[in-house]
């Protein structure tokens, strides 16, 4: 348990919480991308910790949260459909369409089934030559890896019945995208460890300094997080801004170039559409033509359904920074994890999830 609890100790995380309360002189708004922090930072009390003055805005670093609803909607139609077997993480099977969710699809008779890695998807299809075998590839750069993989092997080993529903996007873009959003309050980003841990982090130089905001490279664990406040904080007082890796037990500048040139091999970017959000000038990847019979949406010709959002959730909101969970009027009430109105309740890295799991405000 070494590697956990060193960086789970109270005594030292409310000395860090005493140093950066010594240090932290102005009102400062620094979100953390990733909902896997944001999960952290509230089970374990750290924006409770931390001084009044400093205000965490949760980012939109949550794969499940950002998938746009007409991907849901595609999944659905696709997944309804004879003869197709659709695989998907389990995360997924609640997240609301336009009118259904996957588990309602499965409920009626479709075959959807949860996998916890692409490659299963690709022995399912192996195992089952005479049936459509479809997985739903969402998420960041952290995911992309795998579903590359998986797409590679599928056509090396000529299994043709094999296809990925794509719907990855990418976290720089998206810094971009809330730095240039109308009422913006971010002043320092917390960027996630696990990403960084395959695209490296030399890419976020340029937003730094563009923007002139500090960009601090973050774990996970509590001591990580307080960490990167910390440096952060000390940036914004002296009026500095640049990259700082404070996650070098697993981040390097380079990241994972095998994993790079993998992604690189079967994905070129797009414009991609984020849920909440709209779209965003190359956000995403998509395959290569090169590899365009693995593309589902090709394959069962979906590519033009039109998606209605609940008017009730306001999840693009929080997903943007401009909005706390419990200040959605719907939340904990008409929407909770058993009824849902969108993907930040639903999905385990979601905001709302956290703010609702973890009591927080639930009865304010």
């Amino acid at each position: 348990m070494k590697h956990l609890s060193e960086y789970r100790d109270g005594a030292k995380a409310l000395k860090l919480a005493a140093e950066i309360a010594r240090i932290c002189k102005g009102n400062w708004a620094i979100m953390e991308v990733c909902g896997g922090q944001t999960h952290s930072i509230i089970r374990n009390g750290i924006d409770q910790i931390v001084p009044q003055n400093i205000e965490m805005i949760h980012g939109p670093g949550c794969p499940v949260c950002v998938t746009p609803i007409s991907v849901i909607d595609k999944a659905l139609e696709i997944a309804a459909r004879r003869n197709v077997l659709f695989c998907s993480f389990g995360d997924m099977l609640r997240v609301p369409g336009t009118t259904s969710d996957l588990y309602r699809i499965k409920g009626g008779g479709g075959d959807v089934r949860i996998v916890y890695s692409p490659l299963d998807a690709v022995k399912l299809a192996r195992k089952h030559p005479t049936r459509e075998v479809v997985f739903l590839a969402i998420g960041f750069e952290t995911t992309a890896p795998a579903n590359a993989m998986a797409v590679k092997i599928a056509q090396q080993q000529d299994i043709h019945n094999f296809s990925v529903l794509v719907s990855h996007v990418l976290v720089p873009p998206a810094i971009e995208a809330i730095m240039n959003s109308p009422g913006n309050r971010v002043q320092a980003f917390l960027a996630a460890g696990h990403v960084c841990s395959v695209m490296g982090f030399h890419q976020y130089h340029r937003l730094a300094s563009q923007y002139s905001i500090p960009i601090v490279v973050t774990g996970f664990e509590p001591l990580d997080l307080l960490d990167g406040i910390r440096r952060a904080v000390v940036q914004l007082e002296a009026g500095q801004s640049h990259v700082e890796n404070a996650f070098p037990r697993v981040v390097t500048e380079a990241g994972n170039e095998v994993a790079q040139a993998t992604i690189d091999e079967v994905f070129e970017t797009t414009d991609r559409a984020w849920r909440g959000i709209g779209v965003i000038p190359q956000s995403g990847w998509r395959l290569k033509p090169k590899y365009a019979e693995f593309d589902a949406e090709r394959r069962f010709a979906v590519e033009d359904i039109a998606p209605e959002e609940s008017n009730a959730c306001r999840a693009g909101e929080v997903l943007r920074g401009a909005l706390k969970p419990h200040q959605c009027e719907a939340f904990g009430k008409q929407c909770t994890p058993r009824t849902p109105l969108g993907a930040t309740m639903v999905s385990s890295e979601g905001a709302c999830a956290a703010y609702y799991n973890y009591g927080r405000f639930v009865h304010p």
